[in-house]
């Protein structure tokens, strides 16, 4: 990867004295654009999409005056691509473990940008049997389309939740991305889809 700076250095040394280091963050114009047809393109949308339908359905809950069947706890990690974003913060009670995360589409793919997609296995082993036929019934009861998937080469903060030894059950959700780790793209509907089935799951 290269870095173009908008200054005049001639060595590492007049680089420095800028205040930029070895180790440090950067950011990137993420270029997002809006479609009347529905559509989202943007760069980096893995995990900001995941954290918009968790804000999503938590609003429309509060809006309706309704609240959780259950006590809820929601980690919002941002160690989820280095691996290690499931293994701390959650409670020692848990019973039953949501993540939510992108939905990378392609070859052999069953998700696509227009639907929430229950991940039924990834590189870590199948998830929850249990869980994620209770979400597969919510769905269904509440007309939320989803579709089912596996990624062989994936895995999620769930996975790092269940190797650090947490014993809950656990299941995979997200919204289905085109171009993941790239100039992604979305539809709406798989956004809000993603948010219909974490409120239904939510409300009990």
């Amino acid at each position: 990867m290269e870095v173009r700076l908008d200054a005049r250095t001639a060595s590492a040394a007049e680089t420095r004295a800028l205040g930029i280091e070895v180790g440090d963050f950067i950011l990137v114009d993420p270029r997002v654009e809006v479609t009347n047809t529905g559509f989202i393109r943007s760069r980096y949308l893995d995990d900001k999409l995941s954290v918009a339908c968790i804000y999503a359905a938590v609003q429309a809950l509060a809006q309706a005056g309704e609240t959780p069947a259950q006590h809820t706890t929601i980690l919002i990690s941002n160690y989820e691509e280095v691996g290690h974003g499931g293994t701390g913060g959650l409670p020692d009670n848990l019973a039953e473990l949501i993540t939510i995360d992108m939905a990378a589409i392609g070859e052999g793919q069953s998700s696509d940008e227009f639907h929430c997609t229950l991940c039924v296995k990834d590189s870590g082993g199948p998830y929850s049997y249990d869980l994620n036929r209770k979400l597969r019934a919510l769905a269904e009861a509440e007309g939320v389309p989803l579709v089912m998937d596996l990624y062989p080469f994936y895995s999620s903060d769930g996975t790092a939740y269940w190797r650090s030894g947490g014993q809950a059950q656990v299941a995979l959700i997200g919204p289905g991305v085109e171009a993941s780790h790239a100039y992604e793209r979305p539809h709406r509907d798989s956004i809000l889809h993603t948010a219909q089935v974490i409120a239904v799951y939510l409300k009990g």
